[in-house]
């Protein structure tokens, strides 16, 4: 990860796999040698979105890979070349540590040469309960496997964050307060239009009547449908309104319109 502003550059790792005990993160950071492990990249490399980065961005792909940064009202061009790399790595993780296990990680991490942030289930929740979703999923539980979550945790990925009850509703939290709050807060609602949600009289119906409401007294397009597996009929049968409103056919092209739904929400 480049820091242009700070002119730093550090390692950020995303541990994907649950499971994973304390000897593994100790043997992870052994094997990183600071200034002579080599990286590689294989796949894709994610560039800060234009609103985001206040300046000009230049990307170099002949013979040595080099991003080059002038921000607004500056005459000098930053190259990463030119970036220090500090001793700071994040690592993510789908696995847990106890309080002691972190301290021994972090112990261990200092005498490897690293100064080590571990961020895992703790930070997380804490995070997503300071932050304000930019988007309701409203849904079908039986839809969850095959729509919600792929979407939920796409736009997640992708620095939106989601109203979405996996991820926002904690234990003892009232389901109906929890809901309601992330309908008037979320700037857009994701309505995921299914047999399941259209025969569903129960939370999916009520959730549709309020952000209909809602976009009646802004007087301003909220609703974001998804259809999946449903005809305009049907969608026509439920609300006339709604089959009038441009949708994403969730048919395979899931990377496309989660992209679709990314530019939707952020506008």
């Amino acid at each position: 990860m480049y820091d242009f502003a700070g002119f730093f550059a550090f390692l950020a790792l995303y541990i994907d796999t649950p499971g994973k005990n304390l000897d593994f993160f100790v043997e992870l950071l052994s094997i990183l040698d600071w200034g002579k492990t080599q990286f590689h990249i294989d796949g894709a490399i994610t560039l800060p979105a234009a609103k985001e980065f206040p300046g000009k961005l230049i990307v170099k792909t002949g013979g040595d890979f080099e991003i080059l940064a002038q921000y607004f009202g500056d005459t000098e061009w930053v190259s990463t070349k030119n970036i220090q790399a500090s001793r700071r790595i994040f690592i993510y993780s789908e696995s847990n540590l106890n309080p002691d296990e972190l301290q021994q990680l972090k112990a261990k991490a200092k005498e490897f040469g690293h100064d080590l942030q571990f961020r895992a289930e703790q930070f997380r929740v804490e995070i997503s309960m300071n932050e304000k979703p930019f988007a309701f999923i409203s849904h079908d539980s039986r839809d969850k496997d095959q729509v919600a979550r792929k979407i939920a945790i796409k736009l997640q990925s992708m620095l939106c964050p989601v109203w979405y009850d996996e991820f926002s509703l904690n234990i003892g939290d009232n389901l109906r307060d929890s809901i309601e709050k992330g309908l008037k807060e979320c700037k857009k609602c994701i309505l995921i239009l299914s047999h399941n949600f259209l025969s569903n009289n129960g939370w999916t119906k009520k959730e549709f009547d309020s952000i209909f409401t809602r976009e009646v007294l802004e007087e301003q397009k909220l609703v974001l449908p998804v259809w999946y597996g449903v005809s305009k009929r049907a969608v026509y049968e439920y609300s006339p309104s709604l089959a009038n409103v441009k949708a994403a056919k969730w048919e395979g092209n899931e990377e496309e319109i989660c992209k679709q739904l990314y530019r939707a929400i952020m506008g």
